[in-house]
């Protein structure tokens, strides 16, 4: 019985007790009766006894209806019932066990909530990482492997090492080497940090402790730092194991340097326990320390020093080939179609996590379901991509054709300008089905996952970003709000190309703008300058954007019946693949090489 449970019973069996006693005491206890209306029976010989204790008066009428009442002067009255022929027994006023239960009942419940909560705060403080946060993981209940890991060869390396280590300590100190003491592993969320923590704790054989770092945070000072110092006694007790802490940033943030109060106190000191335990370690005790983070940025440096974590080991998102054995890894749950092909699928998932493929996977199966069917094939991976990427698609709203036909050029634009100029991503599908907050999308997928970018693919993402825009102006001579997102994703890529990469003539190699290196998205910061240089930069942008925009319109002009001929297949297909945009384009050459016959017969002729 757990310790809560044991102070609830002991609540239960007060409350019981104090209830039973007032039944008891009220059914035990005459009718009352007013002084007053005793002092006229008494007057009119209608009481028949009556027993005294103190200035309390039980008694019974000469209708045998017992009565009780309070007297406040018994001395005077006692000539009145001398009087009468009356029956009188009194007793001593001390106190009997009903008024002894009485003064103890307030006795026993403060007693029963102070136990209670000394056995709380027990279990916050005493007894930490046998019953608190920390969760102490056998290696036999822990069914992940390294083999069901995938897509971060390199960080698993690393960890295989580690487990190597505490397998066979002699294999490396034989060489006068030392265990590593501590691992950070940092990286996008979804990458695996945690997953490859239950990894270890299935690979180690070892006794593997489990915690967050939002654990030891406590609105009380000093109780963080207790913790902290009970699972390091814990983990020594049993080495060699292996404590994680999972979303270490928690407690390990950057000490603020001056006179904190409050939770900073609190996490300063937490941290300086952590700082100690790590670096007090005895020689003889393996206890290695694997923490996770995707705030690496904010950690404090010593905490970041050789001898406490030695080890930081970047995990980042997997690659075409890691996407492909993850979706291996998680395809090995479901039931496949033989047409499910890994490898066209991982291409089509660039930046994808392994978290976001376990997504995939799952959505995937469940749409499988939907459709009562029996395996899970590409068109399920396909519609549970594009629902991940691109929103629910909202089949039932209802829209007019004229906005049909406008988002139909809108995305017919962007994928010409996308097909017609070199170093672009391949245009994998165009839709103008409604999907989350979008009316439509062109979906571009590179070729193989892109870590550079040179100065002509920017400069023609932008083109495809305006060819939209432009197909609207060309088509229906007017302009719509549904090119807001392209302007915006232009306007970023041109102004990181002029303030921090420096692709800009006029402007130079020179920085005036950085953007944060965090695992949680990037943030710009303006590095600053003069007036001068800002109007000189706000007038970069938007030359180049005026560039692209006019080398887009002159794209589009020049194959204005490619436009109308992809448009209207998208009006009638709603979604157009490659493969698909790919015999429109063929169409279109063909008509454009007759009428180029045509034109050279007639000036021959």
């Amino acid at each position: 019985m757990s310790n809560i449970q044991i102070g609830l019973l002991m609540i239960l069996l007060t409350f019981l007790g104090i209830t039973g006693y007032n039944v008891w005491l009220r059914e035990t206890t005459p009718p009352p009766m007013s002084y007053s209306d005793f002092l006229e029976n008494l007057e009119g010989q209608k009481i028949s006894s009556v027993h005294l204790k103190g200035g309390s008066i039980r008694g019974v009428d000469t209708s045998d209806r017992p009565f009780s009442t309070f007297s406040p002067d018994v001395g005077s009255l006692m000539p009145s019932l001398l009087a009468q022929s009356l029956e009188i027994t009194s007793e001593s006023n001390d106190p009997g066990i009903g008024q002894f239960l009485k003064s103890l009942i307030p006795v026993i419940l403060i007693l029963g909530g102070w136990l209670i909560f000394n056995r709380m705060q027990g279990k916050k403080n005493g007894s930490f990482a046998k019953s608190g946060g920390a969760h102490l993981i056998p290696q036999q209940t822990s069914n992940v492997t390294f083999e069901d890991v995938a897509g971060i060869g390199e960080a698993l390396e690393e960890l295989t090492e580690i487990v190597d280590s505490l397998k066979n300590p002699g294999r490396f100190s034989k060489l006068g080497g030392r265990i590593p003491k501590g691992v950070l592993l940092q990286g996008s969320p979804g990458t695996g940090k945690t997953l490859l923590a239950r990894a270890i704790a299935g690979e180690a054989g070892v006794p593997f402790y489990s915690l967050g770092g939002s654990d030891f945070v406590e609105m009380f000072v000093g109780v963080g730092a207790s913790r902290v110092r009970e699972l390091f006694t814990e983990a020594k007790k049993n080495s060699p194991c292996i404590i994680f802490i999972d979303e270490i940033d928690a407690i390990g943030g950057k000490r603020s340097g001056g006179n904190a109060s409050g939770s900073n106190d609190e996490r300063e000191q937490t941290l300086n326990a952590l700082l100690v335990e790590m670096d007090g370690f005895s020689s003889d005790k393996t206890v290695i320390i694997i923490a996770a983070t995707n705030r690496p940025d904010i950690l404090d440096a010593a905490l970041l020093r050789p001898g406490r974590f030695d080890r930081q080991v970047t995990i980042s998102l997997p690659d075409v080939k890691g996407r492909q054995k993850i979706l291996a890894v998680h395809g090995r749950k479901v039931r496949l179609s033989r047409n499910v092909n890994f490898g066209e699928l991982a291409r089509s998932i660039p930046g994808f996590s392994g978290a976001d493929i376990a997504n995939l996977v799952n959505e995937a199966a469940l749409m499988a379901a939907r459709h009562d069917k029996t395996s899970i094939d590409m068109e399920d991976f396909d519609e549970a991509k594009d629902k991940i990427v691109m929103g629910l698609a909202r089949k039932n709203v209802v829209i007019s054709e004229n906005d049909r036909r406008v988002t139909a050029y809108h995305e017919a634009g962007h994928a010409i300008v996308a097909k017609m100029l070199p170093d672009t991503d391949p245009v994998h599908k165009i839709t103008i089905i409604p999907r989350g907050r979008a009316m439509g999308l062109t979906q571009q997928l590179p070729l193989v996952d892109r870590y550079t970018y040179s100065y002509e693919y920017l400069m023609n993402r932008i083109k495809t970003l305006m060819g939209g825009r432009i197909a609207e102006e060309l088509i229906f001579g007017r302009l719509t709000t549904g090119a807001s997102n392209d302007i915006l994703g232009a306007t970023e890529i041109a102004t990181r190309m002029i303030c921090e990469w420096g692709m800009n003539p006029e402007i130079g190699p020179v920085a005036h703008q950085q953007t944060s290196s965090g695992f949680l998205g990037e943030g710009s910061t303006s590095l600053g300058g003069s007036e001068q240089t800002a109007r000189e930069i706000d007038s970069q942008i938007k030359k180049t954007i005026d560039e692209c925009y006019a080398e887009a319109r002159e794209l589009l002009m020049t194959n204005n019946k490619f436009l109308h001929k992809l448009a209207e297949a998208l009006l009638v297909n709603e979604t157009v693949d490659a493969e698909e945009m790919d015999i429109v384009f063929h169409c279109y050459l063909n008509e454009k090489e007759y009428e180029k016959s045509l034109i050279n017969k007639s000036q021959e002729v």
